[in-house]
């Protein structure tokens, strides 16, 4: 723990260099970018003496030195090409991390050598291509000049010196990797939706559909629309075999794809196991030509998006089944989720967050839902607390679907309610996560916060399935003892008798200047005798 609270530090002062010169959304890739770089360079350091010396380095400046001089011998070329063969790139000695450290400590700090390295790796390997594009080392927002800018950068990389990134056990660097991003979340506020999940619906959302597949071997994840990846490698943390998860993502925003990539490696994932793909998941199918079939979906689409919603879809075999219908134009919450429900296995589960729209909306909407829910396919409706992401303050829903299953019945959780309020937004602890998945897994009915509905029941309220039809969350008034306040009443009038006689005793105890005032005080005393 103290391992990761270090890491943490040392990578959350890197922002400190660069929050004022620009805002989050931005420094976010700069930091993450060179923290990117750093582990790749110095596993590449620790790849390079440990081939020389058969044992990982205590000190990579020692390392940095090996390198050196053994590429000036003849064993350079072997080395380079078993290299080249493990680690997918390969690094001149002046565009190592530590090279390129040196050269910031001595104030001769360089733009282009890291620039030099930044494209060797990203050409060395299809698996690197256009990683490091959104870091722009010449930008204005990094100071004004080329001193300034040269300076800004040099400093974050000496900050980042301090971040044992090679001997973090286990996830630690990986989890390090998902606290930056989370920060930057929430610092960034609305721009964030794209890229992250918040932590509590995350979880409720993974358990779920990892539940009663912890052991499978090789299982196969699949997020759409993957933002940072933190949906599908939070997975990992229900899995006993989080090293054989084959993990298939699709981002539409290339800077966030990058980062899903990014964060991908720094989890450890081998590149067998990373399917990623830079695209739109609505306008053409993906995959369609290796696995199409996943154990896993987890999917945070964003909400009520627009999308062509054309003729010729009803042709695609994701919308097809569905009476005709498409999600309409101005909301792809159904597109999004049809779309990975197709590319659900029988025997997997799937889980979507979605705005509570989805329940209750009518026409095309209410057609495709109706469908679903006469196959068995909606399994259960969780709904969240509102103001729990960084893109939206409304109220969402967790919706599980399942594509073999007997029984068409339905549980509806009610978690508006548990959650603890933080500055910017409401937060699940580890307590209300656990308690959703209580009752998830006892798919039972329970007082105010679940219902176990039938299929007839649902047929009821005409395949509506907004919660409150079903999830009775209404607190009964106390019962009102009549005669208590009958005799409240009476005391109350009697003191008000009381008081307005003691105040006709003093009215008329008074003299006046004017024939006007006193006409005015014997009309109000008038008054006051009739109360």
């Amino acid at each position: 723990m103290a391992e990761s609270k270090d890491l943490l530090q040392v990578l959350w002062s890197g922002a400190d260099v660069l929050r004022g010169k620009m805002d989050a959304n931005e420094y976010k890739t700069y930091l993450l970018g060179l923290v990117f770089y750093k582990y790749l360079s110095d596993s590449y350091l620790a790849k390079v003496y440990d081939l020389l010396n058969d044992e990982t380095p205590d000190d990579l400046q020692e390392a940095q030195k090996q390198y050196e001089e053994v590429m000036k011998t003849v064993d350079a070329k072997d080395l380079l090409q078993e290299l080249r063969e493990s680690m997918h790139y390969t690094l001149d000695p002046d565009m190592t991390y530590v090279s390129i450290l040196n050269d910031a400590k001595e104030n001769a700090f360089n733009r282009e050598k890291l620039q030099a390295a930044f494209n060797r790796i990203q050409e060395s390997d299809e698996l690197f291509n256009g990683l490091f594009a959104d870091v722009d080392l010449y930008s204005n927002r990094l100071g004004t000049g080329d001193q300034k800018q040269s300076a800004t950068i040099a400093e974050v990389i000496k900050v980042l010196d301090g971040a044992d990134l090679i001997h973090a056990k286990g996830d630690v660097l990986g989890n390090a990797y998902e606290y930056l991003i989370g920060q930057f979340a929430s610092e960034t506020g609305k721009k964030a939706g794209e890229f992250y999940t918040p932590h509590g619906p995350a979880q409720i959302l993974c358990r779920i559909a990892m539940t009663g597949q912890e052991n499978k071997k090789g299982l196969q994840v699949y997020d759409p629309c993957m933002g940072s990846g933190s949906l599908m490698l939070s997975c990992r943390n229900y899995s006993t075999e989080p090293d054989y998860i084959k993990y298939y993502g699709q981002e539409l925003m290339p800077s966030t794809y990058n980062l899903a990539r990014m964060n991908m490696f720094l989890h450890r994932v081998h590149p067998e196991n990373q399917h990623l793909r830079n695209g739109d998941t609505l306008d053409a199918d993906w995959p369609t030509d290796e696995e199409t079939e996943f154990d896993v979906v987890t999917m945070n689409p964003p909400y009520s998006a627009k999308w062509s919603a054309a003729e010729g879809f009803k042709q695609d075999e994701r919308f097809m089944d569905y009476g005709g219908k498409l999600a309409p134009k101005s909301k792809a919450d159904y597109a999004f989720l049809l779309h990975g429900f197709y590319h659900l296995k029988q025997t997997g589960t799937m889980a979507i967050v979605l705005p509570h729209g989805v329940l209750f909306r009518g026409a095309a909407e209410g057609a495709i839902r109706e469908t679903l829910l006469k196959n068995g396919s909606i399994y259960a409706v969780i709904g969240l607390p509102a103001n729990m992401f960084y893109n939206t303050s409304i109220p969402t829903c967790i919706v599980v679907l399942k594509k073999h299953r007997e029984g068409r019945d339905v549980l509806f959780i009610d978690a508006s309610n548990l959650y603890e309020k933080e500055k910017k937004q409401n937060v699940m602890n580890e307590e209300h996560i656990d308690k959703v998945l209580e009752l998830y897994n006892n798919r039972k009915s329970v007082d105010k916060l679940a219902y176990l509905a039938s299929y007839e029941d649902i047929k009821a309220n005409d395949y509506n399935l907004n919660i409150p039809r079903y999830v009775d969350t209404s607190e009964e008034e106390d019962e009102i003892d009549i005669k208590a306040l009958t005799d409240s009443i009476k005391e109350t009038n009697k003191a008000i008798k009381e008081s307005n006689t003691a105040l006709v005793d003093m009215l008329n105890d008074l003299t006046f200047s004017s024939s006007e005032t006193e006409t005015a005080i014997k009309e109000f005393i008038e008054i006051l005798k009739e109360v």
